[in-house]
């Protein structure tokens, strides 16, 4: 494994040497007083595993950490200092190890057979596992068997930061602009420390299900890239773009991708900054769920259109022309009750949240249709 050894102290750094000398699976590529080299060298080298010290001149060791495993994701941090107080903060940004000096010769065996394990079980484990990625309705996983498998996020916070990044995936995201979608109400200084730790949390969850994706930094911001996994919702909107207009020849894949929409992009939690990309998603099923209720009353299957019309209006209560679809469905059936009630609905729906009442050319057709009647 390739090592980096980070203290301000020669001696420190000469002394720890030493010790791991003793393992023949160690490669130590450097040994580094000032911490901005660490950050140059990782850049453009491959690392396995960083010794750092915590109390240092220029950068501290915990920043260090940071921004070390921002650029290298998969590296081990193992700490190196004199005070025990940072014990907790070291585990919180993922350390593999904590070591007090000075260091002895079995404490380093400890960590040296941690290491190993963790190597061990990233080469056995090195094949990613198959999944597609849901965002209808809520997150989640389905593998290539049709399991579905939860995320287990630490906090909602990293659920949020998760989901923020996918919304923008394969896009650098500036610092700043997380920071005022998810912690607009925090201070700059606090806002960061969160958006690092729950960055952290975001990356371990993905390490510990193994699956192909990555978020990368780079200019200041942060990209996720899906790799290999699929995006249930994208298929979707790929699939649904390629095939419309509905036509006979097309309608069992209309149906079924009608069927697909399991509810609105991330539907289940409130992020205001998704509702743009929720509402233009499910503008496109409207298209398909109209689409479709025109085809069957082009052919005369009026209960199948009358179904997709209450279908749409369950999401879009106050649309006034797919309640008249309806209504108008239902007067050619012969049922007046429902084109009440339809009526009636759609009237209480305008006035109690808009204030307003149905368009005068509804008004005036539901007028002459109960006067007929």
């Amino acid at each position: 494994m390739k090592v980096v050894l980070v203290d301000d102290e020669k001696l420190a750094l000469h002394s720890l040497n030493r010790l791991l000398k003793d393992y023949d699976d160690i490669d130590i590529v450097a040994m580094i007083q000032d911490p901005r080299e660490a950050l140059v060298l990782a850049e453009r080298k491959a690392i396995d595993v960083v010794f750092l010290d915590i109390e240092m001149p220029e950068i501290n060791g915990m920043v260090l950490a940071e921004k070390l495993m921002e650029l290298r994701p998969n590296l081990r941090i193992v700490f190196v200092t004199a005070y025990n107080e940072y014990a907790i903060q070291a585990f919180e940004v993922n350390a593999l190890d904590y070591l007090l000096k000075p260091v002895q010769r079995s404490r380093i065996a400890i960590t040296m057979q941690r290491l190993n394990q963790q190597l061990q079980t990233v080469n056995v484990d090195n094949k990613t596992s198959t999944y597609s990625l849901c965002c209808m309705q809520s997150l989640y996983l389905r593998d290539d068997q049709n399991q579905v498998h939860s995320f287990h996020w630490r906090t909602l916070k990293a659920q949020e930061l998760f989901a923020y990044l996918l919304l923008h995936r394969s896009q650098t995201v500036h610092k700043d602009s997380i920071l005022e979608a998810l912690w607009l109400d925090c201070k700059l200084d606090k806002a960061s420390s969160l958006l690092h730790t729950t960055m952290y949390q975001v990356r371990r969850t993905l390490k510990r299900l193994n699956i192909d994706i990555q978020i990368k930094y780079s200019d200041n911001g942060y990209r996720l890239e899906m790799g290999m996994i699929s995006l249930d919702m994208d298929q979707w909107e790929q699939e649904l773009l390629e095939s419309l207009p509905v036509r006979s020849e097309t309608l069992d894949r209309h149906h079924k991708l009608f069927a697909q929409y399991s509810g609105d992009y991330l539907v289940s939690y409130d992020y205001i900054w998704a509702e743009s990309e929720r509402e233009r998603l499910r503008a496109l099923w409207l298209v398909l769920t109209t689409q479709l209720a025109q085809y069957h009353t082009q052919q005369g299957q009026l209960f199948e259109a009358f179904h997709l019309y209450v279908k749409a209006l369950e999401r879009y209560p106050f649309n006034e022309e797919i309640a008249w679809e309806a209504m108008k469905l239902q007067a050619e059936l012969g049922n007046t009750y429902e084109v009440k009630k339809l009526f009636d609905k759609l009237c209480h729906s305008l006035s109690d949240e808009l204030g307003i009442e149905p368009n005068a050319n509804i008004q005036q057709w539901y007028d002459q249709f109960i006067t007929r009647t």
